[in-house]
C-alpha cells in the first residue's frame, strides 16, 4: 500500500512539477511541447499495451480476449463521453493567442483546465489497476508512463492562466488540484480491483482503453498540429521503444 500511495503522490505531483516548469518559462515553443508530448504518447502507448491489454488476456482466462476487447471499447466510450461534456484539449490549448473582451477568454481557459483535470481521473485510474495485477514492476512502467504525460500538461495551463489575469498563487492551486484528482483516481482504482479482484481483466481492458483513446484521440493530433510531425512521430517511437525495452530487462 505505501508504494501505491507514493507512486499516487508522483503521478499527481508531476503535473506540478510542469506547472512550476510552466512558471519559470511560461512561453514554451510548440516544436518543444510537441516532441515532449510525442515522447510521453510512445511510453503510454508501450504501458497500456505492455502493462494493461496483454495481461488482461492473460488473467481473463478462455474468455480472456473478448473480456479485454470489451474493456478496451468501454474505456474509450467513456473518455469519449468526457470529450462531449468538456472541450477538447487539442482545440483550446491555442485559444490564449486571441484577443477577447469581457471573461470570454477566461472563461474558455477555465474549461481547458477543467478538461485536464478530469481527463486526469480514468489515467489515475489506470494507474491504481496496474497495481492491482499484482506485478510492482509492471504498475510502475504504467504510472511513470502517465506521470511523464502529465508534466508537459501541467506545463501547458500555466501560460494563458498568467495571461487571463489570474493571480500566481491561484493559477498554481488550479495546477495542483489537476494533479490532485490523479492521485484520488489512482487511489480509487487500486482499492477497486482489490476490493473486487474478479473485475481484474476487465479494469485492465478498461485502463488500456482510456490510455489509448487518450494517445490517439488527444496528444497525436495535438502534436502533429503544428508543423512537426517527423519529430514528433520519431519521439514517439522513442518513448515506445524505451518502455519496450524496459520492460525486457524488468522481465
Amino acid at each position: 500500500m505505501k508504494i501505491v500511495l507514493l507512486t499516487a503522490l508522483g503521478v499527481g505531483g508531476a503535473t506540478m512539477i510542469g506547472s512550476v516548469i510552466g512558471f519559470i518559462f511560461k512561453k514554451i515553443s510548440h516544436k518543444f511541447s510537441d516532441i515532449v508530448l510525442s515522447f510521453a504518447a510512445g511510453v503510454m502507448l508501450a504501458a497500456a499495451v505492455l502493462g494493461l491489454i496483454i495481461p488482461s488476456v492473460e488473467y481473463g482466462g478462455k474468455y480472456g480476449v473478448i473480456i479485454t476487447v470489451i474493456g478496451i471499447f468501454c474505456g474509450a466510450a467513456c473518455l469519449n463521453l468526457i470529450d462531449k461534456l468538456v472541450p477538447h484539449l487539442h482545440r483550446l490549448v491555442g485559444v490564449d493567442r486571441e484577443e477577447h473582451k469581457g471573461n470570454e477568454n477566461l472563461n474558455k481557459i477555465l474549461l481547458f483546465v477543467m478538461a485536464i483535470a478530469i481527463h486526469n481521473l480514468p489515467e489515475g485510474i489506470a494507474a491504481g489497476v496496474g497495481f492491482g495485477g499484482g506485478d510492482t514492476g509492471e504498475a510502475l512502467l504504467i504510472a511513470g508512463g502517465i506521470a511523464l504525460q502529465n508534466i508537459p500538461e501541467g506545463m501547458v495551463i500555466i501560460g494563458p492562466m498568467l495571461a487571463a489575469g489570474i493571480t500566481p498563487k491561484r493559477t498554481f492551486v488550479c495546477a495542483m488540484a489537476t494533479g490532485l484528482v490523479e492521485v484520488l483516481g489512482t487511489l480509487l482504482g487500486y482499492f477497486a480491483v482489490s476490493i473486487a479482484s474478479f473485475i481484474l481483466p476487465f479494469a485492465l481492458a478498461f485502463a488500456g482503453g482510456t490510455m489509448l483513446y487518450v494517445v490517439s484521440d488527444e496528444i497525436i493530433p495535438e502534436t502533429h498540429a503544428h508543423g512537426n510531425e517527423r519529430g514528433a512521430t520519431y519521439a514517439l517511437l522513442v518513448g515506445f521503444c524505451l518502455m519496450l525495452v524496459s520492460d525486457a530487462l524488468l522481465n
